[in-house]
């Protein structure tokens, strides 16, 4: 018995019993069960209880063994003296307050449909790629449906918490903060880190000031990468080189990279980070500098696609690294790479904007998802294989649900908290509590 099992019954309401009894022989309604809390305290906050004739409102505490009270130290907690009841699985100790009277509880043993719990313990012993792949394409496509969609919400709104988080660390700069995340995207998981340390090395204005000159540009970000440390046999790196010095004088530029922060490995050469580099100098210059402005504040996905399918410069139609030379030619950024910053930079830094202005919150961020094709990963592929043809997805705001569920539910076997684990676990009890299932 798990107590994420208990919590369960309870958060739901679930336990049956006519009437439910306390240890002490009262009868218990349950009128609330409060809210959950995620924090450090009470498992349940705020919950209204009836115990006999009294009515008591107050926090519920939720163990395995009523005695794991005193194994958990809440006894000498001041943060559980308004405890008004004590789920346990089994009572196998009494439990004081701190006014030295006895905790009302609630033994759960024998008070929920007994499939729950067999269910339960399927999916958790379960060691297929999730824990209800047997089950999935059994399940009613509405419902996976309807759950992909919160799960898309939930996403925008974990990805938006990110851009505050870089919009305070860039002091609420907007330009320079899409800049940060179109570079990460720009960069791939490999190289991710290292295109946001770049960016950090350089100051906005002076890219503002360069815009119009891509030598300049290309120069300043390949020398402050760590990319321009040695000379080079091709003329056009070593002009790169002596320009990124002069830059580095007039601006007095921070010491650049070590090149070995940069990944190479295992990677197909149109991601190699000195062509991504050549590309976002090119973004850089076509948008004048003004990221922003032409791509959240336009809001037009077609706009914002065709910003950044740019081809870097001429040096860059016969090289995929600096001072080496390729057979065969360089082709603008690809619509996966574009697709990956529309969904990753674009569509978190619509949804943080839309809320800011006071609109609803997830309609431009959904539209750009909804707009773009489903994204094609090991993960998404996988998903194709076991959920019902009915539910396969259609663009990209569905692949991102997909995605969210199997992080942060499928994983961590969350099985409770997700809709699909309800369904599967209660049956005809999953019907009472669809409507307000939460979201972890």
């Amino acid at each position: 018995m798990k107590e994420d099992f208990i919590v369960y019954l309870w958060k739901h309401r679930i336990l049956r019993g006519q009437p439910l009894l306390t240890m002490g022989g009262e009868r218990l309604e349950i009128i609330s069960p409060g809210q959950e809390n995620p924090d450090s305290g009470p498992d349940f906050l705020a919950a209204t209880v009836r115990i006999g004739d009294t009515l008591w409102a107050g926090n519920v505490e939720i163990h395995v063994r009523s005695s794991q009270w005193f194994a958990h130290n809440h006894h000498t907690d001041k943060a559980y003296a308004n405890i008004i009841l004590h789920v346990v699985y089994i009572y196998d100790k009494e439990v004081l307050d701190h006014y030295g009277k006895p905790i009302h509880h609630l033994e759960a043993k024998g008070y929920f449909d007994p499939s729950l719990q067999h269910n339960y313990n399927l999916l958790l012993s379960n060691k297929g790629w999730i824990p209800c792949e047997k089950q999935l394409r059994t399940q009613e496509s509405f419902i996976l449906n309807h759950w992909i969609w919160r799960l898309v919400i939930s996403r925008l709104e974990r990805k938006a918490e990110e851009v505050h988080h870089y919009l305070k660390y860039f002091d609420q700069h907007k330009e320079k903060t899409l800049l940060f995340l179109l570079a990460r995207s720009l960069g791939g998981k490999a190289n991710a880190a290292a295109f946001g340390m770049l960016v950090q090395r350089i100051s906005y204005e002076i890219l503002l000031r360069n815009h119009d000159n891509i030598f300049s540009l290309e120069a300043m970000l390949f020398g402050l990468a760590g990319m321009l440390e040695k000379p080079f046999t091709e003329t056009y790196p070593e002009k790169l080189r002596m320009e990124y010095h002069y830059q580095q004088k007039k601006h007095k530029l921070p010491p650049p990279l070590r090149f070995e922060t940069w990944k190479y490995s295992r990677m197909r050469p149109s991601n190699f980070p000195d062509l991504r580099i050549a590309q976002l100098a090119m973004i850089i210059h076509k948008s004048s500098g003004l990221l922003f402005s032409n791509i959240i504040l336009n809001n037009d996905a077609t706009h914002a696609a065709k910003l950044l399918s740019v081809a870097p410069s001429d040096y860059w139609s016969s090289h995929y690294r600096l001072g080496k030379t390729a057979a065969s030619k360089m082709r603008p950024i690809g619509e996966n790479t574009i697709q990956n910053i529309l969904i990753n930079a674009v569509a978190p830094m619509n949804f943080v904007q839309a809320r800011e202005s006071h609109i609803d919150t997830g309609d431009a961020a959904l539209c750009l998802l909804e707009h773009l094709p489903p994204e094609n990963n090991n993960i998404i592929r996988k998903w194709n294989g076991i959920i019902p043809p009915s539910a396969k997805p259609e663009n990209a705001a569905t692949t991102q649900g997909l995605l969210e569920l199997r992080k942060y539910y499928c994983v961590p076997r969350k099985c409770l908290k997700c809709m699909i684990g309800h369904k599967i676990l209660g049956g005809k009890h999953a019907s009472t509590v669809h409507a307000n299932m939460p979201l972890a």
